[in-house]
């Protein structure tokens, strides 16, 4: 019998954190974070982490589990996530997978298979001098004319996997994936989405309040911390523009405008991934989300689908 695995995905400021909690609440659930970022100590305001006490309400996974510094992949997510999965299930509770990183779960649901390659250190000297030259816009078009998929998948800011990928595709290997077979779960997988005027005026008031608690001060705390400003964690959205900022490359108002438009974009390449999964059981949400009423329909979906009490 497979695993059972429950998941909540949707683009960012939709209320999966709420819903992925009161439905692990209900039905002696523990939440696997599906999201890039919540695993990062001392980054809680910007990548808008639950709080001490949601925290403290059901066990969650994958949270807080290394610091800014380190570099975390699909690859990691992967095989962190597999096992709590079976441990979840074998202690008899269900794994509800929350978050927004739509490939992450799509490569665990469907048992992707990653290839690795050797670095090349002197094509990777070659691409990062490209970058600074002509700019990481002109290296994304590299990466696009020789890998579609992968520049599909990595942002142009994202440097350092660009050139990890052209150095893969050069090689005559692709950090991309392959599907292994049949899908080693029973999942249902819901999604939560809204008309894009509606998620845009959300995603617009979440960094509004990410502002007044206190982005601008975090972020600089890691910055004085000695964690660098282009360490994978703070070339993330949030992060990213508020560093500018602080750096002096850019006024605060344009900065705030800059991670506004950046977070909005963001929500659209989420939904480029959440197309590729035709299996999604949507929620369609207004501007004043019944949330009782979409919890009390996955709660009884679940129960339908996996016989549970």
């Amino acid at each position: 019998m497979k695993p059972k695995v429950a998941v909540i995905l949707g683009p960012t400021a939709t209320g999966k954190s709420h819903c992925g909690i009161e439905l692990a609440k209900r039905l002696n659930g523990e939440i696997i974070s599906g999201d890039s970022m919540l695993v990062y100590k001392k980054m809680n305001i910007g990548t808008a982490k639950p709080t001490v006490e949601e925290l403290a309400s059901v066990p969650h996974h994958l949270i807080d589990i290394l610091p800014p510094e380190a570099e975390f992949s699909v690859v990691d997510f992967k095989a962190l996530a597999e096992p709590l999965i079976a441990d979840i299930n074998n202690r008899g509770k269900l794994p509800i997978i929350v978050g927004g990183t739509g490939f992450y779960i799509k490569a665990l649901l469907e048992n992707y298979e990653f290839n690795t390659v050797e670095e090349c250190s002197e094509l990777r000297q070659e691409l990062e001098e490209f970058a600074k030259s002509s700019g990481n816009a002109a290296l994304h078009a590299k990466l696009r004319q020789i890998d579609p998929a992968a520049a599909e998948r990595l942002h142009s800011n994202d440097v350092r996997r660009v050139i990890r990928a052209i150095e893969a595709a050069e090689g005559g290997e692709k950090i991309t994936h392959q599907k292994a077979g049949k899908w080693p779960y029973d999942a249902v997988v819901f999604g939560l989405r809204m008309e894009r005027d509606v998620l845009y005026a959300r995603i617009n008031d979440r960094v509004d309040k990410m502002l007044a608690d206190g982005l601008v001060e975090e972020t600089k705390a890691l910055l004085d911390g000695g964690l660098a400003a282009d360490a994978l964690s703070m070339r993330s959205i949030g992060y990213r523009q508020m560093t500018w900022y602080l750096q002096g490359a850019m006024a605060r108002d344009a900065a705030v405008d800059k991670l506004k438009q950046s977070t909005r974009n963001f929500a659209k390449r989420q939904f480029t991934w959440y197309r590729q999964m035709p299996y999604i059981k949507w929620f369609d949400l207004d501007q004043r989300p019944d949330y009782e009423k979409i919890i009390d329909d996955m709660q009884q979906m679940l129960v339908e689908k996996f016989k549970l009490r």
